[in-house]
């Protein structure tokens, strides 16, 4: 008896299939269409977020020490560390967000599986709502909480079934922040300095932020092609 899984998108599409395949098409262009705008200013503080908290996991990873986190109202973050691996901890923010946005699209295609999701990032705001520095952050972490405590309250008490829709949607956003913020960083150079710059700065290979940049930025698409074939896969 075969008990490996199988992983072949053997037919599309159902109509799960297209509703999944919409969405995040819906969502892509929402987010593009709107990302220099207020109205994604708090879903963008929490990728922001995000993308902190994965430079703090990976110096945790590499034996290192997280003395603070912070989350700036302009969009900016840092993470002070001591100790770890260099080389670890700079690529992780844009490829630790484009790998929580895989996560969080693949688990926005059941209830279940949305809710688990819902209750990792409650927690881990918590958690982070510990070590914030300053508070921008804390008021992100507060606020968003509630936000998803008042979304899963209306998923299980009213016909306003949203919940899973709201998990895509921050997913597909932590998906393109890694593209489009790289694209900020390095192309438009709205920013003096990036992590793409510094990881240049101390690895060894003979390439440039911008070089970085773009590879970290396809990086982030194929993680994002993977979420919507196992989303498939996963529907079908």
């Amino acid at each position: 008896m075969n008990m490996r899984p199988n992983w072949e998108l053997k037919q599309c599409c159902n109509h799960e299939q297209v509703v999944f395949l919409v969405t995040v098409s819906v969502c892509t262009v929402v987010i593009l269409a709107l990302w220099r705008t207020i109205l994604l200013k708090p879903f963008k503080l929490v990728t922001v977020f995000l993308h902190e908290a994965s430079h703090a996991i990976a110096c945790k990873l590499t034996c290192g020490k997280v003395e603070g986190i912070q989350v700036h109202a302009d969009e900016g973050g840092t993470t002070q560390t001591r100790g770890g691996v260099y080389l670890f901890i700079l690529p992780a923010g844009y490829l630790g967000s484009s790998f929580w946005g895989m996560l969080l699209i693949l688990a926005s295609t059941t209830l279940l599986t949305a809710r688990i999701a819902a209750g990792c990032l409650m927690a881990a705001l918590l958690v982070v709502l510990l070590v914030a520095k300053n508070w921008t952050l804390r008021g992100l972490c507060i606020g968003f909480v509630i936000f998803l405590v008042v979304i899963w309250v209306l998923q299980e008490t009213t016909d306003i079934r949203i919940l899973r829709y709201i998990i895509l949607f921050i997913g597909v956003m932590n998906s393109l922040f890694s593209v489009l913020d790289i694209y900020d960083d390095l192309i438009s150079l709205r920013v003096h300095s990036s992590d793409a710059e510094k990881f240049a700065e101390v690895c060894p290979c003979p390439c440039n932020g911008i070089g970085w940049g773009i590879i970290w930025g396809l990086i982030s698409f194929f993680f994002l092609c993977g979420a919507m074939y196992f989303g498939l896969v996963i529907l079908s």
